[in-house]
């Protein structure tokens, strides 16, 4: 963790009295201050709020931005803050002595795990549930949640890892999922988890999860991490101040887990106390909060509390609002909206409440020595988040990643691709005397599409393990924070970077990734743009391809391909930006947590889990697909060129002619629409030995615009409806398919007719 100010208190003051910045923008390096107030709007101000920045919160410059993201330090924690939004916050010099605003059933029990981002509350879960988890869909939704079964004493727990968030005032789709959870779902029990080294901004979601009817459980992890900051955490003291059971723990050491079901279980047989002390609202607002209560009272809420309503539409909850404006009568409405215009300051006087019990909580059960706090963590980050330095090694590392990816899981790609190939002869070989079509049903259709699919493993193996270390050990959002300079542009932030990132493997995941962008507008066009990113399938098939078609010079041809795409990506987030979303600015705000060591469990489980759902949509979707192929190109006679797929593959030949590519090689790019891997498998039913018939009947033009065509091609299906899922609208998800269809079309005829007239 980065520290707060290290200069004396008299010094401090006379050091910040040299100049004053009347907003954090204009903040030199190393000052040192307070957060005067904030401006902007009620969105904005929420989550500057979750993250603690409130007036009165003592805040220290890290690195000043320059055009790029500041980093500052408070209460206790390191965030990023896009200059923009720094400006929004007045500071003021820091005074000298900165103080705070004054039974056991036998049905299954539902268990929501929730906590703010990189607390290690996956860790958590993990340990609790191992293999004894799945990702299932939440009822009558279709957003994905992680669940998992533990038996104990006949009683079934069913544990929900809910998606982070920072508060209940939902900024981003995933804190939005989490919350409606919490809301609708009414769980048995929530546990909260907390990372013990940044305390102080970890129980501001505990002090909005204690003011609802569900009961909390609060696990203090990373006890570890927080011993070694030199905090002393006296968890009794916690557990008597809050009034709700606390857990110590240190899940990524397996420590504190079975005190964790220990308390679970006697909760849920009523042998721990329970008496939440709750924040309370600053008298200012008190009456205005009664007065609110009283215009509600008697409102059907749709099971909601009326207390908890009535401060979420005070914070200016944007949510909520449309939600009660929707459920109550027009007349009660205006009474509503009268209130809440003359005290649009409320959430700060709300958050201040909550930050003044959090500083009664802290000062009853922690120890915090009068020294730096964070030293490994500020070493790193000095070089990690320095704009010249971090991005080299950025760079680098992010070129070591895909070197290791391909130089790895290429060979054996190749192996498993041979022993595949083997087993489809072997199959002829052993059921000779079966009917032909049976026999190439199983050989052509099922293994050379499914096993196809199987050889890509090796590829996504490697890639999920170094994005899980990656994330694990908190660096993936010091990326996010060094690429924010380069989204800009296109009309992105660093948040963005991040599901992209993940669309290098597969672009479900990205899709699903975009849910941490707040901005509705930025979320779109990131979602519009991942399906450009090329993912491990793409680029797994010009792997395979580029050496058949151009001998030595195969890995020049791919990373000029790799290049290529990447620069077409940019171009088109550009003019998207620029016309379709008419150059809206995206704020930036984002947590940078601790360095700490990877878990091995946690980051197994990860690759488990994103390569299971890779081989869930193989046997499903891909398998169909390539069995619909085979059927056309066996059927009528078990003749592929008199076959229904060449049938229509001739209709398409003009169109393919302008490209280069004959109506086979046209077929088999057509087919990567159910999956890219598809591409190949087609090629090979088509022209059999590729090595030898595809060079020869293609040429180097040709080569080209068949490599080009497949790196842009439509999103595979799968793809397109992680799209249709996360746009909730058929309308985007086709304008994808039609960009892409496009822009591939377009860049292959460009390739082949260039190409072709220099070699002439």
């Amino acid at each position: 963790m980065i520290p707060q100010a290290s200069l004396s208190p008299g010094k401090m003051l006379d050091e910040n009295r040299r100049q004053v910045p009347r907003s954090l923008a204009e903040a030199p390096a190393d000052f040192s201050g307070v957060v005067r107030d904030l401006s902007g709007d009620a969105k904005l101000r929420q989550r500057l709020v979750s993250l603690g920045f409130t007036p009165g919160a003592v805040i220290r410059v890290l690195r000043t931005g320059n055009g790029a993201p500041m980093l500052v330090s408070i209460r206790g924690s390191c965030v990023a803050l896009g200059v923009d939004e720094a400006a929004l916050l007045e500071v003021g010099a820091a005074p000298v002595e900165p103080s705070p605003a004054e039974v056991v059933s036998q049905k299954s029990v539902l268990i929501a795990i929730a906590g703010q981002p990189n607390v290690g509350k996956s860790t958590v879960f993990n340990m609790l549930t191992g293999s004894r988890q799945h990702v299932g869909n939440w009822t009558g939704k279709t957003v994905e949640l992680k669940y998992g079964d533990l038996e104990i004493q006949q009683t079934t727990f069913r544990l929900v890892d809910l998606p982070g968030t920072y508060s209940l005032t939902a900024a981003s789709e995933e804190e939005r999922i989490s919350r409606n959870f919490i809301l609708h779902e009414k769980p048995d029990l929530i546990v909260a988890v907390i990372n013990a080294a940044s305390l102080e901004r970890g129980l501001y979601l505990m002090a909005e999860l204690v003011s609802l009817p569900c009961p909390v459980i609060l696990a203090l992890n990373m006890m570890d991490v927080a011993e070694k900051e030199g905090l002393l955490i006296e968890p009794r003291v916690l557990e008597t101040a809050i009034g709700v059971p606390v857990v110590p723990m240190s899940a990524a050491q397996g420590q504190g887990i079975a005190e964790l079901l220990e308390a679970i279980v006697q909760f849920r047989q009523n042998k721990l106390p329970y008496h939440p002390q709750m924040p309370s609202i600053l008298t200012a607002h008190q009456e205005v909060l009664d007065s609110l209560m009283g215009v509600l009272d008697g409102v059907s809420l749709e099971g909601l509390p009326l207390r908890w309503v009535s401060i979420k539409l005070l914070e200016g909850d944007e949510e909520i609002t449309r939600k009660v404006k929707s459920l109550v009568r027009p007349e009660v409405w205006q009474k509503v909206e009268r209130i809440l215009y003359r005290h649009e300051d409320a959430i700060l006087d709300i958050a201040g409440a909550r930050y003044a019990w959090i500083a009664r909580m802290v000062r009853a059960a922690v120890f915090e020595p009068p020294i730096s706090r964070g030293h490994l963590t500020t070493r790193l980050d000095r070089v990690l988040t320095h704009p010249a330095w971090g991005t080299l090694v950025m760079l680098l590392l992010l070129a070591g990643v895909f070197w290791l990816t391909y130089a790895v899981g290429s060979p054996a790609q190749a192996w498993l691709a041979g022993w595949v190939g083997k087993l489809a002869d072997s199959l002829r070989n052993w059921f000779s005397f079966a009917p032909r079509w049976a026999v190439e049903l199983v050989a052509g259709g099922v293994l050379g599409g499914l096993g196809m699919v199987l050889t890509f493993l090796p590829l996504l193996a490697l890639f999920y393990i170094v994005l899980g270390i990656l994330e694990d050990t908190g660096y993936l959002s010091r990326i996010a924070y060094l690429a924010d300079r380069w989204m800009h542009p296109v009309g992105l932030h660093g948040k963005s970077f991040l599901p992209l990132l993940l669309g290098l493997g597969c672009n479900v995941p990205g899709v699903l990734g975009s849910r941490i962008i707040e901005s509705p507008k930025a979320r779109l066009l990131t979602l519009l743009l991942i399906p450009l990113v090329p993912c491990a399938a793409r680029t797994g098939v010009i792997t395979f391809l580029a050496p058949l078609l151009f001998g030595r010079w195969a890995a020049l041809v791919a990373a000029g391909l790799l290049i290529g795409n990447f620069l077409l990506l940019a171009l088109v987030g550009f003019v998207l930006h620029r016309v379709a979303f008419r150059n809206e600015r995206v704020p930036f705000i984002m947590e940078l947590p601790l360095y700490h060591v990877p878990n091995a469990r946690t980051i197994t489980l990860f690759v488990w889990n994103n390569l299971v759902g890779f081989l869930n949509k193989a046997g499903r979707v891909i398998l169909l697909g390539s069995l619909v192929v085979w059927a056309l190109s066996y059927f009528p006679n078990g003749e592929i060129n008199s076959s229904y797929l060449a049938r229509a593959g001739m209709l398409l030949e003009p169109f393919g002619k302008c490209m280069g590519l004959p109506w086979q090689a046209l077929l088999a790019l057509l087919t990567g629409a159910v999956a890219k891997e598809n591409t190949v498998a087609t090629l090979g039913v088509l022209y059999g030995n590729l090595g030898q018939t595809l060079p020869p009947i293609l040429g180097t033009a040709a080569s080209l615009s068949l490599l080009v065509f497949q790196m842009l091609f439509i999103p595979c299906v799968a793809t397109c409806a992680a799209l249709r899922q996360e746009t909730r609208s058929w309308m985007w998800m086709l304008a994808n398919v039609g960009l892409m269809a496009l822009l591939s079309t377009l860049a292959s005829v460009a390739v082949y007719q260039f190409v072709g007239a220099l070699l002439r």
